[in-house]
């Protein structure tokens, strides 16, 4: 038996309640150490690249030692500080340390084995196969292997893995378990001057005199020379391939001849993806004197404390104050996170930063390639080119060594909280923990705080500073409020719109200004309704209406995805009267076509916004004037800028205050507050139109009003009566199963064996608003936690009794999901 003295804790890619450790195979003792990538067999056949946690001297009691089978790099990939991050997120958000993986690291970095299937040269041909397993093996008999994904495309989707277990057993095929490799550098062919000849330039007649006879050869060949620089120095560079044909405006074949004769020598060199620009184009704006005393105050404040909070109203330039912050820290040689809550606001935002500082600026979201982010991952772990980077929540995960200011832009969205799946972190304040084991700084801007973030400021846990003029003086907007109920019953409501809205639209597009138009619902209509009987079509996995989207006439589910052609019958009683209920942006914008047909007008919603490009073409376009009108959903109310817009609609305040949520009138405040920031920014001041049928309601007011401290006190009261954050710290326990029975079977013992530990902090189980998703019935559990009381001790008691729960027989198959502090 092998002797072992050293093991490592490796984090695998799984949900794993604690991790597993592995011995270290003494050639490699040397080079394994916390952040290695590696790669280890789990189970009987997987194989996985975990993470080094730690490495120790403690064998294992309860299971067989495996040993690490290779290393693949000899670096760290993931560094100390996000080892710890990684940790503190797994204890406060109640979830494995392999979720986190999961979500810290690009696909490209998270290597999983596949199945890969081959003939056995020794079976027996006469063996009988089934229709199916005949043609798994005349394909492997052509591709000799393939993956179970290749081999399930080839048969059109055929669920083909008991098939290929039928032929092992058979003696037909053997797998076996290969890493598969997603990420691969990107290489561009680059070309250089054969060494003999660049050391001696006389040399270069030689090949003159043998391209006498083929003149295009001998042009394509001076292009070359022209552009390695080697007539003017003595160290000529390297040529990009693509470079010298579109310069010379010759063929690919010319060149290869040059190739093959020796004349040039052929190299490929790893290329960015990512194009940035290569040096700042202009210098930092100036700031006005408000600027200046809050750029001074917010200085001031970090040599007492690490996190401001800095309330600036719209359009009050704090982008200018976060920009010279910025610059401060790079000249000192640190790095700089800038977190945005929406992918939308990146393009205005890399644009302006890019300016200032060129190629020093990173972007790290979704919308971006695995191989693109993989890249700017690398970047930042060998500090190489990044000095800021800019993105959204996930950019918390990048592997940065000297953080020392986080900026965390409209730190009030909500959409910096992860929902599904885990870890469901909050960027916003993963981001303070994360730069208080940097001893960075953290800036907090919003015009609209969080209640929680404010409450913060005023018990000075964060220190507060406030930006209260707008740039150029300009004046916040003229905010007129219509009643649609009073409207309606005038019989002056022209479809969604008043007659004021429609006036108003036609005069700032006769001004050759522009129109924002706000709905907080995609899609043409929420749901079709029979006229005759009442039916709804809903989802057949879920328990929600399906929403109308004219543009692909098909019915769509926002929860699971599911869709359907549109009914042109109804299926209860078979009329032929199915109306459009209600109206979302893309409804808006068939009808503002009709009403405006010369105006351009765009809509920037999830359905049009599904790539990197489509975002950046809705906001160049509008940027540049070519769209008149863009309607939008609430990923317009985020930061952008905008000079020529002069007014903006809100079509339907109503869904926004009747939404049944303890934070709806907070939510509601920070929304319209925010859209109409959008109106009259730089030129002149805007106007803001709201629709509601609740024109004297309370937070229509404070809007009207931009009271936010108004708002903040009166929701801070109703919170302290009823034992809501900031007060009490929230866990949300969701349980779902298959069969309802079973699901509140489990779920009325879980509330017994919380209630017996946590008292009259539970509430449920109950019904969510929706209560199947994905052909699972849910219940929910709240439990409302005295801040000074949530802690480790009570964590660990609702897992213990979520795994009791678990380990009873019928309830095997219940998946229950934690979210700490919901929002």
């Amino acid at each position: 038996m092998k002797i072992v003295n050293k093991y490592a804790d490796i984090i695998l890619p799984i949900p794993l309640p604690k991790l597993f450790t592995f011995g270290i195979p003494d050639d490699l003792l040397n080079v394994v150490k916390p952040g290695i990538r590696v790669v280890v067999q789990f189970g009987k056949k997987k194989i996985h690249s975990g993470i080094v946690f730690n490495v120790h001297n403690n064998a294992p009691e309860n299971y067989e030692i495996k040993f690490i089978i290779e290393v693949l790099e000899n670096y760290p990939v993931v560094n100390s500080f996000q080892l710890k991050l990684w940790k503190w997120i797994a204890d406060y958000y109640m979830c494995s340390l392999g979720e986190v993986y999961k979500a810290a690291l690009p696909s490209g970095l998270k290597l999983e084995s596949e199945t890969i299937a081959f003939l056995n040269n020794d079976f027996d041909e006469n063996i009988r196969l089934t229709g199916i397993e005949e043609k798994i093996y005349t394909l492997l008999n052509e591709k000799k292997t393939a993956s179970l994904q290749e081999i399930s495309s080839a048969l059109e989707n055929y669920n083909i893995v008991a098939h290929v277990n039928s032929l092992v057993n058979k003696n037909v095929l053997i797998t076996e378990e290969k890493l598969s490799q997603s990420y691969k550098p990107k290489t561009e062919i680059f070309l250089d001057l054969p060494e003999d000849f660049a050391k001696d330039k006389n040399k270069l007649h030689e090949i003159f005199d043998s391209l006498k006879k083929a003149n295009k050869q001998l042009e394509l060949f001076m292009q070359f020379l022209q552009l390695t620089g080697i007539m003017q120095n003595d160290n000529p560079k390297s040529v990009s391939r693509k470079n010298l044909l579109n310069e010379a405006g010759a063929d690919s074949a010319m060149l290869k001849n040059l190739v093959k004769k020796g004349f040039i020598v052929e190299k490929y060199v790893e290329v960015d993806r990512m194009k940035s620009n290569t040096e700042a184009i202009v210098a930092v704006n100036e700031l006005n004197t408000s600027q200046i005393e809050c750029l001074e105050d917010v200085k001031q404040k970090f040599t007492k404390q690490n996190v401001v909070l800095l309330h600036g109203v719209t359009s009050s330039g704090k982008t200018e104050i976060y920009i010279n912050l910025i610059q401060q820290v790079i000249e000192r040689g640190g790095q700089v996170l800038y977190l945005l809550p929406e992918i939308a606001l990146t393009a205005q935002i890399i644009n302006r930063l890019t300016l200032v500082f060129g190629e020093k600026v990173g972007i790290y979201h979704s919308k971006y390639s695995d191989s693109e982010r993989v890249e700017v991952y690398k970047k930042v772990l060998n500090c190489e080119k990044y000095s800021l980077v800019l993105g959204v929540r996930s950019s918390v995960f990048l592997p940065f060594s000297n953080l020392q200011l986080v900026i965390i832009d409209e730190e009030h969205e909500n959409s910096y909280k992860q929902f599904d799946p885990s870890p469901r972190y909050h960027a916003r304040d993963t981001a303070i923990v994360l730069a208080s084991m940097h001893n960075a700084k953290v800036l907090l801007g919003t015009a609209t705080p969080s209640i929680e973030s404010y409450f913060n400021a005023k018990i000075e846990k964060f220190a507060l500073t406030n930006l209260k003029t707008r740039y150029l003086d300009i004046l916040l907007p003229e905010i007129e409020i219509v009643d649609t109920g009073r409207e309606r019953r005038r019989k002056k409501m022209h479809s969604h719109f008043s007659e004021d809205v429609i006036e108003n639209i036609k005069t700032v597009l006769e001004q050759g200004e522009q129109v924002i138009l706000f709905q907080n619902r995609r899609g043409f209509s929420p749901y079709l309704e029979c006229s005759l009987c009442g039916w709804v079509p809903k989802c057949k996995h879920c328990d929600v209406s399906l929403t109308y989207h004219k543009f692909t006439n098909t019915l769509v589910c926002h929860y699971c995805g599911y869709s359907v052609d549109t009914f042109s019958r109804c299926l209860a009683c078979e009329g032929i009267s199915m109306e459009t209920k209600g109206f979302g942006t893309e409804k808006i914008e068939e009808e503002m076509a009709i009403f405006f047909p010369e105006a351009g007008i765009a809509r920037m919603d999830l359905d049009t916004t599904r790539t990197r490009k489509a975002y950046e073409k809705i906001i160049t376009d509008f940027e540049e004037k070519k769209t008149n009108i863009l309607i939008g959903t609430q990923m317009i109310t985020k930061g952008l800028d905008f000079d020529n817009v002069s007014l903006v609609v809100i079509l339907n305040a109503d869904n926004l205050l009747n939404f049944p949520d303890f934070r709806a009138f907070e939510r509601a405040f920070q929304l319209m507050s925010q859209v109409s920031g959008r109106a009259g920014r730089k030129n002149k001041r805007g106007k803001v139109i709201i629709q509601t049928t609740q024109p004297t309601h309370t937070i229509i007011r404070q809007v009207i009003n931009n009271d936010y401290l108004e708002m903040f006190n009166n929701q801070l009261l109703e919170r302290k009566n009823f034992a809501y954050p900031p007060f009490f710290k929230l866990i949300k326990i969701t349980i779902k199963h298959q069969y309802p029975n079973v699901l509140n079977s489990a779920a009325i013992q879980m509330g017994k064996m919380l209630r017996s530990f946590f008292g009259k902090r539970i509430l449920g189980p109950e019904d969510p608003v929706i209560n199947r998703v994905q052909n699972k019935y849910l219940k929910t559990i709240l439990i409302k936690i005295e801040k000074e009381k949530a802690g480790k001790t009570v964590k660990d008691k609702l897992q213990e009794i979520i795994d009791k729960i678990k380990m009873h027989p019928d309830y095997r198959m219940l998946i229950v999901s934690i979210d700490v502090d919901p929002m």
